[in-house]
């Protein structure tokens, strides 16, 4: 009768430190998913954009082709920096309002 309590003593220490590293875990991912909604939001808000996924992608190749236009520049290409530079100024200027 005795081993039947240190077995589930054993069992009850196993499932309470398994218990905690999951809920340790959970906590963890709900911490690291705010952080990055409020991030979201935050970057969202600052730019007058919805905090939709597309709109952030959007922004996000806006800002791709300024700096393909800038480094056309700098390998002295004028007319496609211009040309890419137009691009990301016309995407992000349309997203914002």
């Amino acid at each position: 009768m005795q081993a039947n309590n240190v077995f589930e003593w054993l069992g009850q220490v196993f499932g309470t430190v398994i218990r905690f590293i999951i809920d340790s875990l959970v906590w963890l991912f709900t911490l690291l998913s705010n952080a990055s909604s409020d991030f979201v939001n935050g970057f969202a808000r600052a730019l007058g954009v919805d905090s939709s996924l597309l709109s952030i992608a959007a922004v996000i190749l806006g800002l791709c082709l300024i700096y393909v236009g800038v480094r056309a520049f700098l390998r002295r290409r004028i007319l496609v920096g211009i040309i890419w530079i137009l691009l990301g100024l016309w995407l992000l200027s349309a997203l914002m309002h």
